[in-house]
């Protein structure tokens, strides 16, 4: 008989409610005082730190469903938070941008995330919270090398 590891105790199913224990309460203030969904905010943080991006690109750095970064994209646009404009390096594709109500907007929730973070770590210390940060990066490299071997090898995980 194998060993069983308890649900609680199993990293993927940790980091996952984590996070989302995480997004959930930072997504109440934005909701409150923004009107924004996740997605949308996560859509505007990427936008806000990148510039103009084809809504591709934004799947790729958000992690998102393409759905979920197209329904983002357009309750932007109809807020007048965000704009398309044509992608001139491919006809097909629009880039999205921040208006300057979205840049705005994105000046003000930024002092916000900040805060939020400070409050939802304030009991790590900051060596704590480099050491964090760096075991994260690790575990999302190892994430994209395995993405790459199974790419290479023509292995998708489809059984």
């Amino acid at each position: 008989m194998q060993p069983t590891t308890p649900l609680a105790k199993f990293l993927p199913y940790q980091l996952s409610i984590t996070s989302n224990a995480v997004s959930g309460r930072i997504a109440q203030e934005y909701r409150q005082r923004f009107g924004l969904s996740v997605p949308e905010w996560r859509v505007m943080a990427v936008l806000g730190d990148s510039g103009g991006l084809t809504q591709r690109e934004l799947t790729q750095r958000t992690l998102m469903d393409k759905v979920a970064v197209n329904r983002a994209c357009k309750v932007l646009e109809e807020r007048g938070l965000a704009e398309r404009t044509p992608n001139v390096q491919d006809g097909r594709s629009h880039h999205l941008e921040l208006t300057d109500a979205g840049r705005a907007m994105h000046g003000d929730i930024m002092p916000l995330a900040v805060e939020m973070e400070r409050r939802v770590f304030a009991g790590l210390s900051p060596e704590e919270m480099d050491q964090f940060r760096g075991l994260l990066e690790r575990v999302r490299g190892q994430v994209d090398d395995l993405d790459s071997d199974a790419i290479d090898s023509g292995n998708f995980g489809v059984g």
